[in-house]
């Protein structure tokens, strides 16, 4: 089936005026906009609760590890303890955590001094927020 030529060119609303095809079209674009807007709110409600689900196991893993930990240091110490006195065992067992937590420390407070905003996006919204004010005025 072919278009004549002089079919192409016949407006598909004749009786509707510019600014009536131009209201409908910002209408069906805000319709769009919105549509767009909703099914990204869904869709991250979704992954809101998938990452719930795995923060908590990663909550559980984390203090089941705490236990498996504190039960294998206890072991340590009173492994220790067979061939010098039990206080000193626990001590040693107390300062070596102790020492890892010091460098765990150390480490992260470098880390985090590394840690800066993030440039290119507030640059970008300050742009934005400047082209909104002058569009306002």
């Amino acid at each position: 089936m072919t278009v004549a030529a002089s079919d192409r060119t016949k407006p598909l609303q004749p009786d509707r005026s510019l600014g009536e095809l131009f209201s409908q079209m910002s209408s069906d674009v805000t319709g769009l906009v919105h549509a767009h807007i909703e099914l990204a709110k869904s869709e991250l409600r979704e992954e809101a609760k998938d990452a719930g689900r795995a923060a908590g196991m990663f909550a559980g893993a984390g203090l089941t590890a705490l236990f498996a930990l504190l039960l294998l240091s206890f072991a340590a110490a009173w492994g220790l303890a067979e061939v010098m006195p039990t206080g000193f065992a626990f001590l040693i067992v107390g300062l070596v955590w102790a020492v890892a937590a010091a460098i765990l420390a150390v480490v992260g407070r470098d880390r985090a001094a590394k840690v800066a905003p993030p440039q290119d996006t507030i640059e970008t919204l300050k742009e934005d927020a400047e082209w909104a004010r002058q569009r306002r005025s």
